[in-house]
């Protein structure tokens, strides 16, 4: 069996997935903040690379959101006293 099997999962330290959840907020958030700001924007080639902006965000979010359903988080090591 290989050690990298997609359908296996893999470990991730608590402090690893804590900071993918924290970019996926703020993709999310800046997504929110550019998708408004398409309002105030005319001309059309900007209107255009601001939604592909949003898009991308939030396609990187979802993607991120993927990896973390497949990870594990690893268990913290147990101690052996001496």
């Amino acid at each position: 069996m290989p050690l990298c099997d997609p359908d296996n999962g893999f470990e991730i330290s608590p402090r690893f997935r804590a900071t993918i959840e924290n970019r996926i907020a703020r993709l999310e958030q800046d997504a929110d903040s550019d998708e408004a700001q398409l309002e105030q924007i005319v001309d059309s080639d900007h209107r255009r690379r601001q939604i592909r902006l949003v898009a991308v965000q939030r396609a990187e979010a979802a993607r991120m959101r993927v990896f973390l359903d497949r990870a594990r988080v690893r268990l913290p090591r147990s101690v052996i006293a001496l």
